[in-house]
């Protein structure tokens, strides 16, 4: 399966999601490559929009390597990647300091994707997460852990393309888990999409204001 861009794998993801009855619900997306996908997903299902605000944590010699990710909230939450950590030989204090890097990063888009708004509150609601595609899911297994801390009512995890045992590992974190393609063997997320380019904040941006306005400017 190859989708043409994102915009394309949410029209397709939508068409999988639709006819359900969501009840009071919200489409959470993972900056930045979720958003754009989201917010198709939003449209389509007539649902608000939101983002999580996570990073990955990566390997101090090899970035793209994740170790864990992490997310801020009222304190730093971090998960981590037990067998790269042991590998690496790193401390859980080492672990701890690559992933406070992260949160200045955090900071500076929660200030630039709210602009002194409030996030959608979650509690008692149906969450849909999505994301552009996943690959190990170190990331998307920390947002899910946030999100199912403020209590939401069902949390649905809705992706493009992932391999088959990561998903089994974020089913543990997901009450449901939609996935529209899970090859075997798995490459990488990009090489499903004709068009992968990176995606800004000033589109994020976008997107959110665009969902905010059509939502009647919740």
């Amino acid at each position: 399966m190859l989708f043409l861009d994102r915009e394309d794998a949410g029209r397709k993801l939508a068409e999988l999601l639709k006819g359900r009855d969501y009840g009071d619900a919200v489409v959470v997306a993972l900056p930045r490559g979720g958003v754009p996908l989201g917010a198709v997903v939003a449209d389509a299902l007539n649902l608000p929009l939101d983002v999580i605000l996570v990073r990955k944590v990566g390997a101090p010699s090899q970035p793209e390597l994740a170790l864990g990710a992490v997310t801020d909230g009222d304190t730093m939450k971090l998960t981590v990647n037990r067998e790269i950590q042991a590998e690496l030989g790193l401390t859980d204090e080492d672990v701890e300091d690559l992933a406070r890097a992260q949160l200045p990063e955090i900071e500076r888009r929660r200030a630039s994707y709210y602009k002194g708004r409030a996030p959608v509150p979650l509690a008692g609601k149906t969450v849909i997460v999505v994301d552009d595609g996943v690959a190990t899911g170190a990331t998307l297994n920390s947002a899910l852990r946030l999100i199912r801390g403020e209590r939401p009512s069902r949390l649905i995890l809705a992706l493009p393309v992932a391999p088959r045992d990561t998903l089994e590992r974020l089913r543990e974190h997901a009450d449901e888990v939609v996935c529209l393609h899970a090859p075997s063997p798995f490459l990488a997320v990009g090489a499903h999409y004709a068009d992968f380019s990176q995606v800004s904040d000033e589109e994020v941006v976008r997107c959110l204001e665009r969902a905010r306005n059509l939502d009647g400017g919740q």
